[in-house]
């Protein structure tokens, strides 16, 4: 899935002055996280009609150890000391069940209906937030939850015969997701941005190596091209989301995750000429207004 919100470990906190030369530099920077995480999941949508999800999900965290690289040289080794392993452990499993839940159903779905279900994301954390991180969360913000469900059931139709299995999977990434970003929130208050993204690849790339002999089939050269492509843009999207939160703060960048719908649509019509339906980009508007909402409540 693609890692908007300050998943990468990233508290408004770490904005050292709000300038607005630094804003626009964040807001750039999430643009082009956006835009790759968006690449990386058309990439897997490729790669998964053809391949295992397991292969898919190790390469993805293989060919990402480039740009982690830079970011933890950014930060230096010293950032990488913690004393708290099952946590970036937990996050790296929640992270995996995401990958593997949206990889798989992005086999079978369009690709920006598949962002517009994974949009509920933002909903499970605001839902959540209360009975995990004791968070208080008011009675406006329970309402634009429950909206935003609605607008989930709109896009997903059940009843009908487009509520299929990789609907449900897409919600469960959804779901699994939250929890990663749940975990992040409560892992930065005490770690650094590098230690939180290298631990978080380091432990799915143990994992992912570790299943890989259960499902592999040796790529093609145009496809190890793919695969190598993938890997990279996805790391460089993560290390995009931490320099964005670097320079701006989170309430103006989280807006701006919304903007893979557009990416998705646009990648889904050039590669598979999928153009999502009215129905789909109503619930998509209704979600996407829900989830900005809960923004503009969690700043105030």
């Amino acid at each position: 899935m693609s890692e908007g919100l300050p998943q990468a470990g990233i508290s408004p906190g770490t904005v050292a002055a709000v300038v607005p030369e630094r804003i626009g530099l964040g807001i750039a920077y999430v643009l082009a996280a956006m835009a790759a995480m968006t690449v990386m999941d058309a990439a897997a949508k490729w790669l998964g009609a053809g391949y295992p999800i397991t292969e898919v999900v190790f390469f993805r965290n293989f060919f990402a150890i480039p740009p982690i690289a830079v970011l933890v040289w950014y930060g230096g080794l010293a950032s990488l000391r913690t004393r708290r392993l099952p946590g970036h452990a937990l996050r790296a499993g929640f992270g995996l069940g995401a990958m593997f839940c949206f990889f798989t159903g992005l086999r079978y779905m369009p690709l920006a209906e598949a962002i517009s279900i994974a949009f509920a994301a933002p909903l499970f954390v605001t839902a959540l937030s209360g009975p995990i991180l004791k968070e208080h969360v008011g009675p406006r913000r329970w309402a634009a939850v429950i909206v935003g469900f609605l607008g989930v059931l709109i896009i997903t139709r059940p009843g009908g015969d487009v509520l299929r299995i990789e609907a449900l999977l897409i919600l469960a990434a959804a779901l699994s997701y939250a929890l990663f970003l749940l975990v992040t929130r409560h892992l930065a208050r005490s770690e650094s941005t590098s230690a939180i993204v290298f631990y978080t690849n380091g432990i799915a790339l143990v994992v992912g190596a570790l299943l890989l002999p259960f499902g592999w089939q040796a790529p093609t050269g145009e496809d190890l091209t793919i695969f190598i492509a993938m890997g990279l843009i996805g790391g460089c999207g993560s290390y995009f989301i931490a320099m964005a939160y670097r320079n701006a703060p989170a309430s103006v960048l989280a807006p701006f995750d919304y903007t893979t719908l557009l990416v998705g649509t646009l990648l889904g019509w050039l590669i598979w000429r999928e153009l999502p339906d009215a129905t789909v980009f109503l619930g998509a508007a209704v979600v996407i207004a829900c989830g900005l909402f809960i923004i503009r409540r969690e700043t105030r």
